[in-house]
C-alpha cells in the first residue's frame, strides 16, 4: 500500500509543501506520495471522514487550523495551548492526532538566523500570530507587543498569554496590546517605558502588510516575515528600502515541515531523523 499525505487548505494550489516534503521523502528513501488538496473548513471533517487507511497524515493550513483543532481526538500540549493544529495524523483506531508544528518551527527558524526574540513586536492577531507568540515566549521573550487593527482579536490573545511562561523555571513573559501599529503614534509606543524592540515578526498575508504604516525607526529592527510568495514581500521590500533587515518564512516552513516528517514518519516531533542535517538540506533546496 503506498502512502498518502497532502497538505490541505483553501486556496492551496500556491503551497511549496509538496515539494518539500517530496524532497525529505526522498532523502529518507521513502517511496511516499504527497499532494495539495484545497479543502474548506466546513467540509474538512467530511475529507477526512472518507479517507482509507493509505492516507497517513495531513499538513493544515489556512483556513483549517482551527477546525482540526476541534476534530482531532487527542492533542499535542502546543496545539492544545495555542488551540491551532497544523499537522494531522492518523493514530490506529481511525482518529486523528493533531499538533502544532509552527510555534517549533518558527523558533527554530529564528534561532538559525540568530535573532533576538528577548523584545519582540508582533504583526497581526490570527492563528499565526498565536504561534509567534508562543515562539518567542520559547526563546526566552521578556517583552512582547502585538500590533493588529483587530483591538478585540489583539486584546484576546493579551488576556491568554500575558504573563504565561514557557517552563516554571522560567521568566513571565510579558505581552500588550500596542495598538494597529497603523500611524507613527501607535506604533511609536512600542518603545515607552521599555529598551526598543529586538525583533519584529510580520504574520500577515503579503497584500495586508502593504497596506499598513511603519514608522522608519521600526524598519531599522530585524524583520522575519512569515510572508514567503512572493519573496521580498512587499514588507520586506519596505524594510530593505529602509536599509533594514528582513528574514522570509521560508525559513519557517522548512523547520515546521521537519517536524511534520518526524511525526509522520515515527509519530514524535521531538524525536530527530536519521541524517536529519541532509534531510534539512534536500527540503531547502526544494524550497
Amino acid at each position: 500500500m503506498v502512502v498518502r499525505l497532502a497538505v490541505l487548505g483553501s486556496p492551496v494550489a500556491h503551497s511549496r509543501s509538496p515539494r518539500i516534503h517530496a524532497a525529505a521523502y526522498r532523502a529518507l528513501g521513502l517511496d511516499w506520495r504527497y499532494s495539495a488538496v484545497r479543502c474548506g473548513e466546513a467540509g474538512l471533517r467530511a475529507f477526512l471522514d472518507g479517507r482509507g487507511d493509505e492516507w497517513r497524515g495531513f499538513s493544515v493550513t489556512m483556513p483549517l487550523k482551527s477546525e482540526a483543532h476541534r476534530l482531532a481526538s487527542t492533542l499535542d500540549p502546543v496545539a492544545t495551548e495555542s488551540g491551532v493544529v497544523n499537522t494531522l495524523r492518523r493514530l490506529e483506531d481511525g482518529a486523528w492526532f493533531g499538533a502544532n508544528t509552527d510555534v517549533p518551527g518558527l523558533a527554530a527558524a529564528i534561532a538559525r538566523n540568530g535573532l533576538d526574540a528577548r523584545r519582540t513586536v508582533v504583526l497581526g492577531s490570527g492563528a499565526t500570530a498565536v504561534s509567534a507568540i508562543l515562539a518567542v515566549r520559547e526563546l526566552g521573550a521578556e517583552h512582547v507587543t502585538l500590533l493588529a487593527r483587530n483591538t478585540t482579536a489583539g486584546r484576546s490573545l493579551v488576556t491568554r498569554f500575558d504573563g504565561t511562561r514557557a517552563a516554571v523555571s522560567t521568566a513571565p513573559m510579558r505581552l500588550v496590546y500596542g495598538g494597529s501599529g497603523a500611524d507613527d503614534g501607535a506604533a511609536t509606543s512600542v518603545g515607552t517605558g521599555q529598551e526598543a524592540p529586538s525583533l519584529v515578526i510580520s504574520t500577515l498575508p503579503g497584500p495586508a502588510a502593504a497596506q499598513i504604516g511603519i514608522p522608519a525607526w521600526l524598519a531599522r529592527i530585524p524583520l522575519f516575515d512569515v510572508a514567503y510568495d512572493p519573496w521580498p514581500s512587499p514588507l520586506a521590500s519596505r524594510w530593505r528600502a529602509s536599509a533594514g533587515e528582513a528574514h522570509p518564512g521560508t525559513e519557517m516552513l522548512v523547520e515546521q515541515a521537519l517536524l511534520q516528517v518526524r511525526i509522520f514518519t515515527h509519530g514524535d516531533p521531538a524525536l530527530p531523523l536519521a541524517d536529519e542535517g541532509s534531510v534539512r538540506d534536500a527540503m531547502r533546496r526544494a524550497v
